[in-house]
């Protein structure tokens, strides 16, 4: 698949600057793939779209995983935490920066080349001192609520970014469903976008995940799964494939795969060129997704991270 089939025209000032008012306010496109219809609802209405699916989301924390550095003038984004305080992060800009060298709680250890390096906080790693909200680029209004960028249901640390889809939740939506947990720490390779000329050259470095037992006993179980987001799919999908409970996964979605244990798909709409829009193709189909997008356009739904949402039934 040609990469350049994941574009698609969008006008600027449909991605979403801020969040909704309320979580539940936003927009919500439901499309039934059996029969092809298209409602407009709002997301407060999605029990009423749904036939008694698990609800199974993220439950990952974002950490405040931006910090600035001030000589030189640069930043720090941090991806993924292996442990002991130690992270594998973003920096820039790079060629002035040395290994071995601190600035404020960062100490630079050692640069693993495309600007990535391993790096080592001090203090609470989930909590790193001087980090804030790593918004996506963008994003250029600055946040009022922090707490925003965080859903409901965050539990386990570990995240450079947050799983959309489940942005729009309240706990008093979320209590009128029949909801289970998961956990992929979201790290570059989620939003990473696709810079090779066929969707199949693109690869993924891996993301961490983690299921307990008594969680994946109900999820196999389950008449009807919908996958709260695409890091939830990506987590049912691994676990459907390799039996594995908790690990990495590098599994790429793409049009022609096979969905084992995701009957449901809810979603927010993705950037050109993403993994993440490739995964929706892949479950509503190449053409449906572009007709819905284009939907969407038309009928100014607003995009990306703060934007309103897609059900795949």
């Amino acid at each position: 698949m040609d990469s350049s089939e994941l574009d698609y025209d969008l006008p600027p000032e449909l991605i979403a600057q801020r969040p909704a008012e309320r979580r539940d306010g936003s927009r919500l496109l439901v499309y039934d793939r059996a029969s092809g219809a298209v409602r407009h609802r709002r997301f407060a209405e999605l029990p009423e779209e749904l036939g008694g699916e698990l609800a199974v989301v993220n439950d990952t924390r974002v950490v405040p995983a931006r910090i600035r550095l001030e000589r030189p003038k640069g930043e720090v984004l941090l991806l993924e935490h292996e442990g002991d305080g130690v992270w594998l992060a973003l920096a820039r800009p790079t060629r002035r920066l040395k290994p071995g060298t601190r600035h404020g709680a960062v100490e630079l250890l050692e640069h693993l080349g495309e600007g990535r390096w391993r790096v080592r906080l001090a203090g609470d790693p989930d909590e790193p001192a001087g980090g804030t909200v790593p918004l996506p680029p963008y994003i250029t209004e600055p946040l009022a609520d922090p707490a925003r960028y965080q859903t409901v249901y965050a539990r386990d640390a570990g995240s450079a970014a947050a799983p959309t889809a489940g942005l729009h939740f309240t706990s008093e939506l979320l209590a009128r469903l029949d909801v289970e947990r998961v956990t992929l720490h979201v790290g570059l390779d989620t939003f990473r976008p696709l810079t090779a000329l066929t969707v199949e050259q693109h690869e993924l470095h891996g993301e961490r995940y983690a299921v307990s037992p008594e969680a994946w006993a109900r999820i196999a179980a389950a008449e009807r799964v919908l996958a709260v987001g695409t890091t939830t799919v990506r987590v049912l999908e691994t676990v459907a494939s390799n039996s594995l409970l908790q690990g990495r996964t590098s599994l790429f979605v793409t049009p022609g795969f096979a969905f084992r244990r995701v009957d449901a798909l809810l979603t927010n709409f993705h950037l050109p060129r993403s993994t993440l829009l490739a995964l929706v193709m892949a479950f509503a189909g190449v053409e449906e997704t572009r007709r819905l997008y284009e939907l969407a356009v038309a009928e100014r739904y607003r995009f990306y991270s703060f934007g309103d949402a897609m059900l795949i039934l």
